[in-house]
């Protein structure tokens, strides 16, 4: 039980708000010498060298360092003003435009932050100036901004291809469809909610001065580049022609040569880009080195053996394993972040998944849709705080949280499909 209790405790730290990489390295060294001796962290070193030597996980900061110059090379707002051209004449149109650039801006750039505060600070006053429902513009934005975690390249994805051991390739061609069900689903909800409230999503007022025809021509001038590096980046993975890392530097380098074209390039762009990549890459290889060594305690403490005997007596066997998985995943989801869930709960389960004859890449796609939820969902969605930072004074956290909550409702909803209806999405 020494495992069990680890782990309880290191939830419990989080909940306090400690550091996570701090808390797991920190409560693993505790509970592992305790348990086994200072000897247990002998090979620690080893691991920690073969993660910074696996080259899978460096097209993380490559896809980070993407996204953030297409971010400085103002993508989304031209991408916005376009689209809501185009759309705005529909009722609930800057609503569907808004689902649209945010799945545009997840195949290009991924960065779900960046996503959300620029769709914020753009379309938000848009929708409000028209009088849209706050709840349906907010969540909207929030729910479209996180679609980065299932559309690839994602960096979700390319985390459980590593902790799976599955091909991020592979993971990335699985994730296509089930990410634009999901942006139909959304936009099905948006068109739903525009016919029953017409006063609270209402069409945009033309511009007589601009032809339909020129509105067309600018809103591709504005879709084509991204739409581009996409084909770029995924197609070079999905021909066989590159790695995922090989493809992810491609991309940082489109993504210089677009910020060139779009005439938004500087020296100054490209040191704050790579600064900010380098933090966010710390973050992330700093939680990864604290969850190896809490990994290492746990399993040396036999908390692996505890929760495999569990899960393998759970009724309905791998339906019931995989009906508890996605409620333990969503559940923790409100509470610690995606990072956390894909290095500490995703390799205790896995050896499970595998031992009842599951396919792991069908697996792998459960845990992303589940995870992009947890960017959703109150009261540490990450999203929710990236709106509620640049919303007007007039929208309330509140509002924030009643308007995501159909969204959540409708990821659920696809969630809940993948799992009975694998063949459809050709996951069987």
């Amino acid at each position: 039980m020494v495992g069990i209790i680890m782990f309880a405790v290191a939830l419990f730290a989080l909940l306090l708000g400690f550091p996570v990489a701090f808390t797991f390295g920190g409560i693993a060294l505790l509970f592992g010498v305790w348990a086994e001796g200072p000897e247990m962290f002998a090979f620690m070193p080893y691991r920690v060298m073969s993660i910074m030597q696996n080259t899978v996980l460096m097209a993380v900061p490559l896809f980070v360092f993407m996204g953030l110059v297409l971010q400085k090379t103002r993508l989304a707002e031209q991408l916005l003003e376009s689209m809501g051209r185009l759309f705005g004449g529909v009722r609930g149109g800057l609503a569907i435009s808004t689902v649209l650039v945010g799945c545009l801006l997840a195949a290009s750039t991924g960065v779900v932050g960046a996503s959300v505060v620029a769709m914020g600070l753009i379309s938000l006053p848009v929708m409000l100036k028209y009088r849209y429902d706050k709840g349906l513009a907010c969540g909207t934005i929030c729910a479209s901004g996180t679609l980065g975690q299932i559309i690839p390249p994602s960096i979700v994805l390319i985390l459980l291809g590593d902790v799976l051991g599955i091909p991020v390739g592979d993971l990335f061609q699985a994730a296509i469809w089930p990410g634009l069900i999901l942006v139909g689903a959304y936009i099905l909800y948006i068109l739903y909610f525009a016919w029953r409230n017409p006063e609270s999503a209402r069409a945009m007022e033309r511009n007589d001065d601009q032809s339909r025809k020129d509105e067309v021509i600018e809103a591709l001038k504005a879709v084509i580049p991204p739409l581009a590096l996409i084909i770029v980046v995924l197609g070079s993975i999905f021909a066989g022609i590159a790695t995922p890392t090989e493809s992810a530097a491609l991309g940082g380098v489109g993504a210089v040569f677009l910020s060139l074209a779009y005439r938004q390039f500087s020296w100054k762009m490209l040191y704050d880009s790579a600064y900010e990549t380098v933090k966010v890459t710390a973050m992330v290889f700093g939680i990864l080195l604290g969850a190896t060594a809490f990994s290492m305690a746990f399993t040396y403490t036999g908390g692996d053996y505890l929760v495999e005997e569990w899960m393998m007596a759970l009724p309905g066997e791998k339906w019931g394993f995989l009906v508890i998985t996605m409620l333990v995943i969503l559940l923790l989801g409100f509470f610690i972040d995606f990072v956390e869930i894909c290095f500490i709960i995703v390799p205790i389960l896995a050896p499970v998944a595998e031992m009842m004859g599951i396919n792991m890449v069908w697996f792998a796609i459960l845990v992303a849709m589940n995870l992009q939820t947890s960017f959703l969902t109150p009261p540490f969605g990450f999203s929710l705080f990236y709106l509620k930072g640049v919303a007007p004074d007039g929208v309330t956290t509140r509002d924030i949280y009643r308007g995501v909550m159909p969204f959540i409702c409708i990821q659920i909803g696809v969630l809940v499909s993948i799992l009975l209806f694998p063949g459809f999405y050709g996951l069987a």
